[in-house]
């Protein structure tokens, strides 16, 4: 039978089992280092429902930070981790995250005291920056072998996020970790991204069995060189490297009515020294060149020249053909040796539990609306849960949808090559009606209608006199 751990949709309109941190940052200027970012309990500005409250972080560029306890901690043994919430980014979202922490048990937590540094097992959600849109799922493993912690983070998704992030309507969203260490990420209750603890995350749970041997270097001697010059080869007697690449054509004849005194530009006969020109300070004035009027019905002006042509004896420098090295031993490598850092956890579900959730957040939109926390062990359950909760939302939302038409406008909006689409989709059935009607032929598609002439005119009821 299944448990949940935590579950809160403020219905209540409080805050009253949630805890305001008091602590700074560290490490970070005095005048930001508070967390004073302010959190109201309240309907959602453009709520379908009105009277289902949520929890709003209110502020632009703060730093946030709020945490509730567990009604009891979550101890990762022979059940799966079911964590969901709800999220509506109601003015948009520039740069900013609306992840939550699950934060570790430990003797020394302090909820008054949540910080940026305070430890957590699990991190999850949404998170964006400038066009890169994120959705966390990270775990802190504990290495058997030192004790310490190293986050691991999930691969990304495969899916566009994009719409989740500036649709403004509220997103549900869910990761689901099972003993067998496999996890889904779920967006709306459909999967975005999936995979396994021991092979989609980075860095890796276990690391590599063996490692190169720092100690271990290339010997001074060792040739990597595949291919060297042919030390056997001699350049060809004949081979004249000084030889240009292109020379005069030596059979090209001056076109007829070439004016070889007549220079391409000319000075503008037209033009006049400026009155302000000092010629102390710019210098003699000289009349602007323009093109040569007399060269333009002629086939050149000026001094003729052969125009250059390739050279057939031009070989260029001479280098010796490439052969293969009798002395190469291949790219060296340092030797591998057994890696003293090794380990194998073969069960990294098994995390450090926890007991309290959390969210600590900087943004730069504010209005971001948070509902229906739940924390389970039962899959079902987190189901009716989010039936209950988001599936109304969602119910309200859509039957508050514009018309089809308003639906398409928006979409292309926000993509404006879908204006293609539409285009191509109306306009050339359309064209292909018209030209149809405008160009076809009125024909008789009755094939046999001559033979049935043919039969009436000979058959003895259309004799003459005869009555059908």
């Amino acid at each position: 039978m299944g448990e949940h751990f935590f579950a809160e949709s403020f219905d209540r309109g409080t805050l009253d089992s949630w805890v305001l941190s008091k602590a700074k940052k560290e490490d970070i200027d005095e005048d930001i280092a508070k967390y004073d970012g302010k959190w109201e309990v309240e309907d959602m500005k453009d709520s379908k429902l009105p009277g289902d409250k949520g929890l709003v972080l209110k502020s632009r560029a703060k730093h946030h930070a709020i945490s509730a306890q567990l009604l009891r901690p979550f101890i990762f043994d022979t059940k799966p981790l079911i964590v969901q919430y709800e999220v509506n980014f109601q003015q948009g979202i520039d740069c900013g995250g609306a992840y939550v922490k699950l934060l570790s048990q430990t003797p020394d937590l302090n909820l008054d005291e949540f910080v940026d540094k305070t430890p957590y097992t699990i991190m999850f959600g949404p998170d964006k920056c400038g066009e890169d849109y994120k959705l966390h799922f990270i775990f802190r493993h504990k290495n058997p072998k030192t004790g310490e912690y190293e986050e691991k983070h999930a691969k990304k998704p495969d899916s566009d996020l994009r719409t989740y992030y500036t649709d403004k309507k509220t997103h549900l969203y869910t990761l689901v970790v099972n003993p067998d260490n496999s996890f889904e990420v779920l967006v709306d209750q459909t999967v975005v991204n999936s995979g396994n603890l021991l092979t989609d995350m980075t860095p890796p749970i276990n690391p590599a069995a063996e490692i190169e041997d720092p100690d271990d270097h290339k010997p001074d001697d060792w040739d990597e060189r595949p291919k060297i010059q042919d030390p056997d080869a001699v350049k060809p007697e004949d081979w004249d490297e000084d030889a240009p690449k292109q020379i005069p054509d030596e059979d090209a004849v001056k076109p007829d009515g070439w004016l070889d005194d007549q220079p391409e530009y000319t000075s503008d006969p037209d033009a006049v020294k400026p009155e302000d020109w000092d010629e102390d300070m710019d210098g003699e004035w000289e009349a602007p060149q323009i093109p040569n009027a007399l060269c333009e019905t002629a086939p050149g002006c000026g001094a003729w020249q052969r125009p250059m042509i390739d050279n057939s004896n031009y070989k260029g420098k001479w280098k010796a053909p490439m052969i293969d090295n009798p002395n190469y031993q291949g790219v060296w490598k340092p030797r591998k040796i057994a890696n003293p850092d090794f380990f194998e956890d073969l069960h990294p579900f098994r995390m450090t539990p926890f007991n309290a959730v959390g969210l600590e957040l900087w943004s730069m939109s504010s209005d971001i609306f948070f509902d229906n926390f739940f924390i389970t062990n039962e899959r079902h359950t987190a189901e009716r849960w989010a039936n209950d909760g988001w599936g109304l939302k969602k119910a309200a939302e859509g039957a508050a949808e514009p018309g089809l038409v308003n639906q398409m406008m928006t979409a292309a909006d926000e993509r404006p090559w879908l204006w293609v689409v539409y285009v191509l989709t109306v306009a050339v059935p359309l064209i292909l009606i018209i030209v149809f009607f405008c160009t076809g032929k009125v024909r008789d598609h009755r094939p046999f209608k001559k033979q049935e002439d043919d039969v009436l005119r000979r058959s003895p009821r259309n004799t003459k006199g005869r009555k059908d």
